[in-house]
């Protein structure tokens, strides 16, 4: 539950089928040493026990809210979903199998309040599905804009953090993937910059078998937010694309 007269951050967090990693997940929240959060768990109708898990972790830790979708609808409705239930000043993202480091909300939030920022994300590492450190840290940029973005994926999901209180509650765009891109290119089209914080804050976990794994898939729907979201033209569609597939393979290597 949300305290009064301190910021609160509502933590969004999509499900489905994550009964593996879902409880190490929100236990790296537990951990944090900012402790007027609130999280948001919306399943999209697992398969598996992860029902039975979130019902257990929301008895254990009031802050812990769980929503059940009634059918499987993809990720952005399930974070459309939390958002809209957020009843904090920030909002911040953590998919159901990554990680934040203990101080991750502390540092984030005390880098936006003292220089009243609407947009933030941080560095991230990456590790394997069985949480082994890859040795492949995705460093950020002090800040980035909306052409910048078109032309990079620097932007992690797992680390941004957003004050709604300012910016007001949008929406994902409700596609099956890059719903996340699409999401940061609409706020930065108001004009706002996204700011990084250069210190590793969250741990991504790279599962083989995830739609985010598959790269080939991403650049098809990269191209698609180019064209039919952002409905850029096919010259500048080109450019961001050349300079987004370089940025990919250099965050890589």
């Amino acid at each position: 539950m949300c305290v009064e007269n301190i910021p609160c951050v509502s933590i969004v967090t999509p499900s489905y089928n994550s009964s593996k990693y879902i409880e190490e997940t929100v236990q790296s929240v537990k951990e944090q040493t900012f402790t007027n959060w609130e999280m948001i768990i919306v399943d999209d109708c697992s398969k598996d026990d992860t029902r039975e898990i979130l019902n257990k972790l929301s008895k254990e830790d009031s802050r812990i809210k769980v929503i059940l979708l009634q059918t499987n609808s993809g990720a952005a409705v399930a974070r459309n979903t939390a958002i809209e239930a957020a009843r904090g000043k920030y909002i911040a993202f953590l998919d159901s199998d990554d990680l934040w480091l203990p101080q991750k909300l502390e540092k984030q939030l005390k880098f936006m309040e003292k220089n009243d920022i609407i947009f933030s994300f941080t560095k991230y590492d990456v590790m394997d599905e069985d949480g082994n450190n890859l040795n492949k840290p995705v460093s950020v940029p002090e800040s980035i804009d909306y052409h910048g973005l078109l032309k990079n994926t620097i932007i992690g999901c797992l680390t941004v953090m957003i004050n709604i209180e300012k910016l007001g509650k949008m929406k994902m765009p409700e596609i099956r993937t890059r719903q996340d891109f699409a999401f940061w290119l609409s706020i930065l089209r108001k004009g706002h910059k996204a700011f990084g914080i250069n210190e590793t804050l969250a741990r991504y976990r790279y599962v083989s078998d995830s739609i985010s794994s598959n790269k080939l898939k991403a650049a098809k729907r990269n191209w698609q937010v180019y064209r039919k979201i952002e409905k850029l033209g096919f010259f500048y569609s080109v450019w961001c694309f050349i300079n987004y597939a370089y940025n990919g393979v250099k965050k890589r290597s």
